[in-house]
């Protein structure tokens, strides 16, 4: 059966396949292996791999699973554990829990938090996509006495080699700790704001990604997300 695909409001022409991961539909990389597959249609003929769809083009996805059971869990990364492609004698997250998910996003080996796991690959692009703005919270313990202007000038941006970072919220919690609210995600952005101000970051845990808060859960559980915190959460990264 052919499903028809609402159009997302963006520049046109746009390669198909990003077309499909703004529309929630799948991942860049599932989209092609969906356009691969003849899968998707464009005016009622097959698409082919890096085609463009212009407004107003009428954009057809069949033979779609909707039976499907889509898993989300919280997970909470302990300090070691890699979130992908681990090398020779390191464990990722992948192998450390039993469902059939991957993690959304990254944190490095050396810091712990919350991780979205889910095997629902519309999520990545909606989350991940800095087109989007979605906030993230860090608890941050460093080497050093906080300066007087560390919280003004984290929130007003630092230069991290050349890229200026987005306004952030910074709360500081002590001496030597801070809680800091991101909208973007560059490679270790926190550790790098930090040593551009002269400073250290020996402990960095996630605690929030949008309506999703670590809470209490333990190194190394997970807990289902279910319920409205799914519904939100959902909303919140256009999906509902």
């Amino acid at each position: 059966m052919l499903k028809p695909v609402a159009k997302p409001a963006d520049e046109y022409p746009m390669r198909i396949n990003k077309y499909l991961a703004h529309e929630g539909i799948s991942t860049r990389r599932g989209a092609d292996e969906l356009i691969a597959r003849g899968k998707v249609l464009i005016n009622g003929r097959v698409a082919t791999l890096g085609e463009k769809v212009n407004k107003g083009d009428k954009v057809e996805l069949r033979g779609k699973d909707a039976s499907k059971k889509y898993l989300y869990y919280a997970y909470n990364k302990p300090v070691g554990v890699i979130t992908h492609s681990p090398q020779l004698g390191e464990k990722d997250i992948k192998g450390s829990v039993p469902m059939d998910v991957f993690p959304i996003g990254r944190l490095d080996k050396e810091s712990s938090g919350l991780i979205i796991l889910t095997n629902d690959g519309r999520v990545t692009d909606r989350l991940l996509n800095p087109e989007y703005d979605h906030d993230k919270e860090y608890r941050v313990r460093v080497n050093e006495t906080l300066r007087e202007a560390f919280k003004k000038t984290m929130e007003g941006g630092v230069d991290i080699e050349g890229y200026l970072t987005a306004p952030c919220v910074v709360r500081k919690t002590g001496p030597k700790s801070f809680n800091i609210t991101l909208t973007e995600g560059k490679k270790h952005q926190i550790r790098r704001m930090v040593a551009a101000l002269h400073n250290t970051v020996i402990e960095l845990e996630r605690t929030r990604i949008l309506n999703i808060r670590l809470e209490d859960l333990k190194p190394g559980a997970w807990r289902p997300i279910e319920g409205e915190e799914l519904k939100d959460f959902l909303t919140k990264i256009g999906m509902k």
